[in-house]
């Protein structure tokens, strides 16, 4: 009788182990690890290791786990296949448990942990792990080098690369062509293109890699011609290469030479249904040629489309405002992520279509992937643009049932999204609920919104804060502070915070500053230093700057530099209707009929159009839009009805019509009914008859509103017992018992 060689049947067993890893087959690894133990070798330490490389491969961690807690004599070997399993699956706590226990820790153990902190990003740990290495004297291997110097490249850290790179040099690497690509691509990516060059100069041995990393660091650079010598030396290529150039046509709007690479892909007769289709795609879409891009796709099938190029084909579909082809693309892919869910819905949202981006982001919650922060900021801001609080408090739900609203960027978007639809006390709860995470941008979102709303005073108190608390205000932070001051006329605050913007945090002030101040100036009747601020700036002032002194102007019936602001406004702007409307507005309230229809016919002859004023508000999630004397809307019988009812209650409670907000020369009767169908009061009294009682009525205007709306609202709200909340072109009034949050200063 013969008697099997051990080693015979473990070498054959150990290549069977090997075959069923190479197909993924788990039951016959299975089948395999049976004979073993069945041929009396499962004490065979080689055989053991393989099996326990083979679990761990095959996803089989506990397998992996339960041989080695079994395993009478572990090897190093041993040790490392286990480690390697938690590390290529990112399970990194339980890898360094692991690696803190191996009894004499070799190359193989620290290169894996490295790259295990590598693959999870945790760059600046693989470093740590490296420096500990080499203080333990552990001579690393041209493995640890390439994954140190990808760390180095990952974080730019030039200084611990030269370091690596001394290392390379003191354990004899630079013969691996490897470890030379690796230091290539470190000095290149960390901003040493000198050093780069002189390594590439003195390699004697190149290969692809070796090329791409010198084509991609020209055309990082903008060194075109460069590259493309390099591209032209190189015997052979592959498709990182091919991607190297067409990624950098994309980058550099270079369609031109984009179609040339093209032509030579084609001429190669290369494989351009993966990656290398997905980067010309993407390089066609956004150097405009979107007709090209669709081409290929056509050619090439969505099923080939990647993530990547499907954004950047939107992105070209956005730009020609047709999103109709990059919808049916969309619904074609197979495997859509959340990224080209949300890229779809941003780009409905670049083009205005705020609805279609609603039943999308519907549509995804019901049948898609998890929305992620990204999507929930986009649609926050739809929720903004809508000024829709119905659909912000659905997002905020959505966001709370997907786990995003622990994430202080939703949370910032939430503060902003809640004073945009008109619910400060949202607002609050949201800031106040992320008390230990704020940011800068958690609390500039606070105090924008404070402002917005009028409560200058809450505001700044809020902005003394974030000084107090350490966090360094930025532009947009005192953009915020200047625009509360300018809202509730605290002129003397504005110009102590300006003046500690530049000073102490050393700032400088933008043209939305400066704008602000002049704003700050004009309201509080300032206009002479209001203009003489604007004399002074030192850069050229723009539309908003004259817009606002103009404004104020006519507020205080500053005729002589109302004239200078609308003629040094319209040499920057000269189709800006506001700025004809405001001088005509400033003749008017002065009594100068004629001058004011000399501006009326000069923008009639200019066919400048003025800007209809409108106003809207949303009842059971459909929004309804009027007009001054707006007779479209299909109930608008009970509307002036109720207007007209409402126009006698509040006169005889002490209302009295602001005639001289009709800037006409008319009749007083006739300028008192052009009053009372202003857009803001017919969306208030449709609101009204549509609304149950004790409702808080939402009212948005793209205008600012008048001074009779004004006087008008406060009765309304005293008179109906409701909360009014209007928005108007520059910020929120909120009306209760008769009186109104600004405090009569807008």
């Amino acid at each position: 009788m013969n008697i099997p060689d051990p080693f015979s049947l473990s070498y054959h067993n150990a290549r069977l182990l090997q075959e069923s890893l190479k197909s993924n087959d788990l039951l016959a690894g299975k089948l395999v690890h049976a004979r073993i133990i069945k041929s009396g070798l499962h004490f065979s330490v080689i055989l053991l290791n393989n099996l326990m490389n083979f679990y761990s491969r095959t996803g089989c961690f506990s397998d992996a786990q339960l041989l080695f807690d079994e395993m009478p004599v572990k090897t190093i070997f041993t040790w490392n296949t286990l480690l390697s399993a938690y590390s290529r699956q990112a399970k990194m706590s339980e890898a360094t448990e692991i690696f803190r226990k191996i009894p004499n820790r070799d190359s193989v153990s620290w290169s894996t942990i490295i790259m295990g902190y590598n693959q999870l990003g945790r760059f600046e740990s693989a470093l740590k792990v490296f420096d500990k290495m080499i203080k333990e004297r552990v001579i690393p291997t041209q493995y640890t080098i390439t994954s140190v110097l990808a760390s180095c490249a990952a974080i730019k850290a030039l200084d611990i690369g030269r370091e690596v790179h001394s290392f390379v040099v003191k354990f004899g690497l630079s013969g691996y062509v490897s470890v030379v690509n690796s230091l290539l691509n470190m000095y290149a990516k960390s901003g040493d293109p000198m050093m780069t060059r002189v390594i590439f100069d003195r390699m004697e041995y190149r290969n692809t890699s070796s090329w791409n990393v010198m084509i991609s660091l020209h055309m990082q650079h903008g060194r075109v011609d460069l590259a493309r010598g390099q591209f032209e030396r190189m015997c052979e290529r592959d498709i990182v290469t091919w991607n190297s150039m067409i990624a950098a046509c994309t980058n550099l709007e270079m369609l031109k030479l984009g179609k040339q690479i093209h032509a030579r892909i084609a001429s190669t007769n290369f494989d351009t249904y993966g990656p290398v289709g997905n980067a010309l795609i993407s390089m066609y879409a956004k150097s405009g040629g979107v007709q090209i891009a669709q081409k290929i796709v056509e050619q090439s099938g969505i099923s080939h489309l990647d993530v990547i190029a499907f954004t950047s084909l939107l992105d070209g579909y956005v730009k020609l405002g047709d999103l109709k082809p990059a919808r049916q693309i969309f619904d074609s892919l197979k495997d859509r992520d959340v990224v080209a869910w949300t890229a779809m819905i941003v780009g409905y949202l670049q083009n205005g279509l705020n609805t279609d981006a609603v039943e999308l982001f519907r549509l995804m919650v019901r049948d898609g992937p998890k929305p992620n922060n990204f999507t929930l900021a986009a649609m926050l801001s739809v929720s903004s643009s809508l000024t829709s609080l119905n659909h912000g408090k659905e997002i905020h739900a959505s966001a709370i049932r997907t786990g995003q609203a622990s994430l202080v960027s939703v949370n910032n978007a939430l503060i902003t999204m809640y004073a945009r639809v008109g619910s400060i006390n949202c607002a609050r709860k949201v800031f106040n609920q992320i008390h230990w995470f704020r940011d800068v941008v958690s609390w500039t979102s606070m105090i924008m919104a404070l402002a917005q709303h009028g409560l200058g005073e809450e505001a700044l108190e809020h902005f003394e804060k974030l000084v107090a608390a350490g966090i360094k205000p930025d532009h947009i932070t005192y953009v915020g502070v200047l625009s509360a001051c300018t809202h509730v006329g605290l002129v003397e605050q504005g110009r102590r915070y300006y003046n500690m913007m530049k000073d102490f945090h050393k700032i400088e002030p933008t043209l939305s500053h400066y704008a602000l101040m002049v704003d700050l100036l004009g309201r509080a009747g300032l206009t002479q230093e209001a203009y003489d601020f604007i004399e002074k700036m030192p850069i050229e002032p723009d539309a908003v700057t004259w817009g606002s002194l103009l404004s104020s102007c006519k507020v205080y019936k500053n005729v002589e530099l109302g004239k200078v602001a609308a003629k040094r406004l319209l040499l920057i702007d000269p189709d800006n209707s506001g700025a004809y409307s405001a001088l005509a507005n400033l003749y008017s309230v002065c009594g100068k009929w004629d001058d004011a229809a000399k501006i009326r016919k000069l923008m009639k002859d200019g066919g400048v159009k003025k800007e209809q004023g409108i106003s809207w508000v949303q009842i059971k999630n459909k929004f309804h839009v009027f007009g001054a004397e707006d007779g479209l809307h299909p109930q608008k019988d009970e509307i002036y009805k109720m207007m007209a009812k409402i126009w006698e209650d509040i006169k005889k409670i002490g209302f009295v019509p602001d005639t001289e907000s009709v800037l006409h020369d008319l009749e007083e009767e006739v300028k008192e009914q052009m009053l009372r169908h202003h857009s803001e009061k017919l969306a208030i009294a449709f609101a009204l008859i549509s609304t149950p009682e004790n409702t808080t009525l939402r009212i948005m205007k793209n205008l600012r509103v008048c001074n009779d709306c004004h006087s008008a609202i406060k009765f309304i709200s005293k008179l109906s017992g409701r909360e009014i909340i209007v928005r108007d072109a520059t910020r929120f009034h909120h009306f209760k018992d008769g009186f109104c949050s600004c405090r009569d200063y807008w």
